[in-house]
């Protein structure tokens, strides 16, 4: 029988994970831009936080410093010297009972010579080079002791050398040699200037072997060896003075005095020369009890430089950061597979978000939501005021006409529709849902025409945007209330017309894509004068339409406009400002639009005003919640418009 494994799949994103979510990434892309980020810092701050079954960049960050904190807490670096002493130990200890029954004067020196070693691991090495051991057990941990010199400082400069090399023999240390010296050459030559394409693919074609990484040319070549020597040298900086003494002095009886030592020293050199960009001054501070080789120390320090590196990529606080530029390998060989899945699904949020044409770039080079974005945005404010509706138990009325016209779009039929039915779309839906079976009509199938009256409404919406908007959390309920009407108008109303206009200091006609990253300004005045000023130019404009004047506000009026355009501000009001924007209310009046103001809060000076205002005006005043305004405002429009 044929039998079927199954595994993680790590080829790419997963084929079976769920498509992004771009309505819930605008959805949290708009809020934060209502509440008066940048669209460039609401992305930045999404890509930071993730969305649900997405990690975000904060979290995988968290768990690059976790990493780095528990290789430094975990480890110490003088792992081979200890490894060194205990061979040393080891051999002097075999030698010592070897000549112990032996009752010989040349046993007694010998002994001698032993007791007279120098204190420090390194002179005591430097000392037994010449030494004819008696004890086969002895010189074989000598052995050792120069063959594990020579893999670890090998190992050091070239990833996996150690664990490819455990049976070395003579032949194998001459190799090596010609290695370092053909590689020095190479490295010369380059550092001059020389064209070694040719000398490289020599070089690989005999020393291949050494190199797993496989570089494509010199360039790649000295990158690989420039990043391995200065974590080697990283390292040497993280230890103690005598550390580093001992490991000098050690390195010259490498492969037992093989000269590898120095070359491995002139090859440094060179390589520092090539890439001084490389970081060959840092150190790091080992405060474990897990004790590391010089390879393992060189690893561990790159490992640092790479978890670095990797912070640097997901805090993208560089100039013209993208999530493309993270490199994933790196990030699975620090945090594992899913820490890769997780910045691939980031990186395919943010490529497909400007790829939708939700995000574009303005002539001074930031980021902005494009109209489509914006419609986005307006559709789910529209949504959040149909769903307040509801919970208060009024039945949403999607009907945009009274007198039934065609518009030439359908949408599926609910329950209390009186609009006609579409017929060809009602038959074409039924028959692709039969499937090539018998078609039969069902309710699911009936899509009914949308019609909309002939009627106009030239509609200003004039909302309050002084500081005490912002601080009493009204800033983002008024924006989406602005979205929903704009939304609404665009979709179902479209021969309407609509002029946003914002007020604090100085009123200003906005469109919606200026109001919706609107920033909250520390700004001192409520001119409403001149809010009303400009929404009865509105009106004028639009004769033949329905005038309808709509206030969104949470102060009295404490400035108005000047004959040569500056604005006065006083506090409480001068009895100017209540004069001149009472005044503006009666032209609207006389235009006949009637002024519906919502009052936010309950400041008893601005109730007094607001009841005055909807008096001379024949409007009205509402006083909602701050999660009830788009549901009032949106209602007031469509009794206005019916009106």
């Amino acid at each position: 029988m044929s039998g079927y494994r199954y595994d993680r799949y790590v080829d790419g994103p997963d084929p079976l994970a769920p498509p992004t979510d771009l309505r819930a990434a605008m959805d949290e892309l708009g809020r934060e831009v209502m509440e008066g980020a940048s669209p460039d810092s609401a992305l930045r701050e999404l890509l930071r936080r993730g969305l649900p079954g997405t990690t975000g960049l904060d979290d995988l960050t968290a768990r690059l410093w976790q990493r780095r904190a528990a290789i430094q807490r975990r480890h110490r670096l003088d792992g081979s010297l200890q490894e060194i002493r205990r061979l040393l130990e080891e051999a002097l200890a075999a030698e010592r009972r070897e000549l112990f029954p032996d009752p010989d004067d040349e046993a007694r020196f010998r002994e001698a010579q032993l007791d007279a070693l120098p204190q420090g691991t390194a002179g005591a090495v430097r000392e037994l080079a010449n030494y004819d051991w008696r004890s086969a057990q002895a010189r074989e941990s000598y052995r050792r002791i120069e063959d594990l010199l020579g893999k670890e400082l090998l190992d050091q400069r070239f990833q996996g050398m150690k664990q490819a090399m455990e049976n070395v023999d003579g032949a194998d240390v001459e190799r090596i040699r010609r290695m370092l010296s053909d590689l020095t050459d190479l490295l010369a030559r380059h550092a001059r200037g020389e064209d070694t394409a040719e000398a490289f693919r020599e070089f690989m074609r005999e020393h291949g072997e050494f190199f797993p990484e496989n570089p494509r040319d010199t360039d790649e070549l000295v990158d690989a060896l420039a990043a391995r020597s200065a974590a080697a040298q990283r390292m040497l900086n993280s230890m103690t003075e005598e550390q580093r003494q001992e490991l000098a002095s050690l390195s010259r009886q490498a492969f037992g005095d093989s000269g590898i030592g120095a070359q491995l020293s002139t090859l440094d050199g060179l390589l520092q020369g090539l890439r001084p960009g490389e970081d060959w001054s840092g150190s790091a501070r080992f405060r474990g009890n897990q004790p590391l080789g010089l390879g393992e120390g060189a690893q561990a320090m790159a490992d640092l430089a790479e978890l670095d590196a990797l912070a640097e990529q997901l805090a993208q606080s560089y100039p013209g950061a993208r999530l493309e530029d993270i490199d994933l390998e790196a990030l699975i060989r620090q945090l594992g597979g899913e820490a890769g899945v997780d910045a691939r699904r980031l990186a395919e949020l943010e490529r497909q978000l400007r790829e939708q044409n939700l995000l574009e770039k303005a002539p001074d080079g930031t980021l902005r939501l494009t109209p489509k974005a914006l419609r986005r945005l307006g559709e789910t404010a529209l949504r959040g005021v149909i769903d307040s509706v509801r919970a208060q138990g009024a039945r949403d009325n999607d009907r945009a006409g009274a007198a039934g016209e065609p518009i030439g779009s359908t949408r599926p039929w609910r329950f209390g529709d009186t609009e006609p039915w579409n017929v060809p779309r009602t038959v074409t839906n039924a028959v692709l849902r039969s499937a090539g079976g018998p078609v039969a009509l069902d309710v699911a199938d009936v899509e009914v025409s949308e019609t909309e009256q002939r009627s106009r409404a030239a509609v200003a919406l004039c909302v309050d945007t002084s500081w005490s908007m912002v601080q009493d959390g009204r800033w983002v309920p008024m924006k989406r209330t602005a979205l929903a009407l704009h939304h609404l108008i665009r979709t179902r109303f479209r021969t309407d017309a609509l002029q946003l206009i914002t007020f604090g200091r100085h009123a200003e006609a906005v469109d919606i894509g200026h109001l919706t990253a609107l920033d909250g300004v520390w700004e001192q005045g409520t001119n409403l004068h001149h809010a009303l000023l400009l929404a009865g130019r509105h009106l004028r404009r639009h004769p033949d339409a329905q005038p309808v004047v709509l206030v969104v506000t949470d102060g009295e009026p404490t400035a108005h406009l000047e004959p040569d355009g500056t604005a006065e501000f006083h506090y409480p009001p001068l009895p100017e400002t209540v004069a001149r924007t009472v005044a503006e209310v009666d032209g609207l009046a006389r235009l006949g639009a009637s002024v519906t103001v919502f009052r936010l809060g309950d400041d008893p000076r601005l109730a007094s005003f607001v009841d005055l205002v909807a008096r001379r005006s024949g409007g009205r005043v509402v006083a909602p919640d701050v999660d009830g305004l788009g549901a009032a405002v949106v209602g007031d429009y469509l009794r206005n418009r019916r009106r």
